[in-house]
């Protein structure tokens, strides 16, 4: 069976002589724009308004660095790693909950570490970086269609991209036939517009539902598996991802749903849910929807953007080595 089309937002962070270009998944699938970031400040900004979102914000800081290396051409060597360093501090501080930020400034900064051509050595760096994370989608991607079988309705909560991408060719070459139910994702709604759009270019069978909806469709058996990324995974095996995750495990667990959960690697940093830091987003993003007010003046709105799944609703954490249950987790670093 042939593969996917590649959907549009596996490559939706461009490097290029005048700084860093990044599709805005605000506007799309309704529209193609692109904003450009001609600093670093700038990159970090997109970052934290949600121009970029799932893996964009790893090429982003990948890319973000390379410019911040080729900002500080002719400065001294250690001038222009001081200058990189302090790049990698801002762009890893955009997402405090997600750990890939932090992976993406780790493969810049390590081949700046003894190099004098500053410049040449972070464009090696971020290039090692985006070939990397493309990798491990692909092998997490096999892993992950091993726990599905022909045909499996899969529910899937706020993910795109390339974990998706991986999961879907691994699942193709497998001559499975999967149909995904995507949760719309509020308030961003970035299931609706990011999700099942890039499953319906993969030439998916897609259907959407709102937020409210999934407990009852596994009550009524018409979920296999529920199945989505994650922003980091602790060595405990709680899993953090996009709000509202919490509430899909525990209907899963309720209606005897596996959940599989999606992740590079465990953060061998992090022991448990309860070390990360969770981002709360302005409440007033919760009270809009696409740029229109949703809710009246006289209420306020709170934005906690992400969750954190305790073990004991995980049945397995999916990672780029095969899939581990979150007891025997720990043994990915061994």
């Amino acid at each position: 069976m042939s593969s996917p089309v590649t959907p549009v937002l596996a490559d939706s962070v461009r490097f290029d002589d005048d700084g860093v270009h990044i599709l805005d998944r605000r506007v799309f699938p309704f529209e193609r724009r692109w904003v450009h970031a001609r600093t670093v400040e700038e990159v970090a900004r997109a970052i934290e308004e949600m121009v970029t979102q799932s893996s964009g914000p790893y090429f982003a800081v990948l890319w973000g660095l390379a410019l911040a290396a080729r900002d500080a051409r002719g400065c001294a060597p250690e001038v222009a790693r001081e200058r990189v360093e302090a790049a990698a501090s801002r762009l890893i501080a955009t997402r405090p909950t997600n750990d890939q930020p932090r992976k993406a400034a780790a493969f810049v900064l390590e081949a700046i570490a003894e190099r004098e051509d500053v410049d040449a050595a972070a464009l090696e760096g971020a290039r090692a970086g985006d070939a990397d994370y493309r990798d491990r989608c692909r092998r997490m991607g096999r892993a992950g269609a091993q726990l599905l079988g022909e045909g499996a309705r899969v529910l899937t909560h706020c993910w795109g991209d390339l974990y998706l991408l991986g999961l879907v060719e691994a699942l193709l070459e497998q001559g499975k036939r999967p149909e995904f139910v995507c949760t719309e994702t509020r308030p961003y709604l970035q299931g609706a517009r990011l999700t099942a759009e890039s499953l319906a270019e993969m030439g998916v069978t897609v259907t959407l539902v709102t937020d409210g909806m999934p407990a009852s469709l596994m009550r009524e058996g018409r979920v296999d598996a529920l199945v989505t990324a994650s922003d980091r995974v602790s060595m405990d095996g709680s899993v953090i991802n996009k709000v509202g995750t919490l509430g899909l495990a525990v209907a899963a667990r309720a209606f005897d749903v596996p959940f599989h959960a999606l992740c590079h690697a465990p953060d061998p940093e992090t022991a448990t849910g309860a070390q990360v830091p969770i981002e709360f987003r302005d409440g007033d993003e919760v009270l809009h929807t696409l740029g229109r007010r949703s809710a009246s003046d006289k209420v306020t709105g709170l934005y906690p953007a992400f969750d954190v799944t305790d073990p004991h609703l995980v049945s397995t954490v999916v990672t780029d080595k095969g899939a581990f249950t979150p007891e025997r987790l720990h043994t990915y670093w061994h």
